[in-house]
């Protein structure tokens, strides 16, 4: 038997409820999914609408280090699992932690760690995708559901394809190997585009230790490892 799936109706959190079984000592591979989340949470402390129809989900990890490119490596392979669900939908990864779909959000990974020491004791990844939960209206122009061009899609059937492959991650290293770099560039939905904060450039690329490469209109290269990013409205293709 395989690590276990928890599977509740309505929760606070998927992520509270597997931080607490984590400490309880809960083994790796450990899942919690819910229906519906009255508190998700999402990057940088936002709210995350988790309604009925959606996938909610939290998985646990117990790494020995490598935890900062998790967010990358979970959302990547989320990703190649849509487009394997969907092989003509147009999806990407928005650098560091956004799944899109048609220009519009799709998903987020969010991945929150507690440590012993130096070394962390486990990692909540939380995955949270848009199947078949309605848009709120004031959503419809960045926010888009799984359901618009895959209406019999259900998130079961993302679970089902997706749980085996983030069980699997290997979070061993502290960089990306030149093949995940290679399938990062076929899903970069940021390059090309122009940013107008943190830095101001034209997105170019995800360097091997997860950062974003920015390049300044002089040509120098600058490298964002984290923050908040605003995006000008012209790309190199516009």
């Amino acid at each position: 038997m395989g690590p276990r799936v928890h599977r509740y109706g309505t929760v606070s959190s998927t992520m509270t409820l597997l931080h607490r079984l984590a400490a309880e000592g809960a083994g790796e591979g450990t899942a919690v999914v819910a229906e519906e989340q009255l508190a998700g949470r999402g990057s940088r402390g936002c709210a995350w609408h988790s309604p009925r129809g959606g996938l909610w989900l939290s998985l646990l990890l117990r790494p020995a280090a490598g935890t900062e490119l998790l967010s990358l490596r979970v959302g990547l392979a989320a990703v190649e699992t849509l487009q394997h669900l969907g092989p003509g939908l147009r999806l990407g990864l928005k650098w560091p932690n956004d799944l899109m779909l048609d220009d519009r959000k799709l998903g987020g990974i969010l991945c929150e760690a507690r440590w012993t020491g130096d070394a962390p004791a486990w990692v909540a990844i939380g995955v949270g995708i848009n199947v078949r939960n309605p848009i709120p209206p004031d959503l419809s122009s960045v926010a888009i559901a799984l359901a618009d061009p895959l209406p019999a899609l259900t998130p079961d059937a993302v679970l089902d394809a997706l749980l085996p492959r983030l069980r699997a991650l290997d979070a061993s290293s502290s960089r990306l190997h030149d093949a995940e770099l290679d399938r990062l560039a076929l899903r970069d939905w940021l390059r090309g585009r122009r940013l107008a904060q943190p830095v101001e450039g034209y997105a170019d690329g995800i360097g091997p230790e997860g950062a974003l490469r920015v390049r300044r209109d002089d040509g120098t290269i600058a490298e964002l490892r984290a923050g908040r990013l605003e995006l000008a409205e012209r790309s190199r293709s516009s």
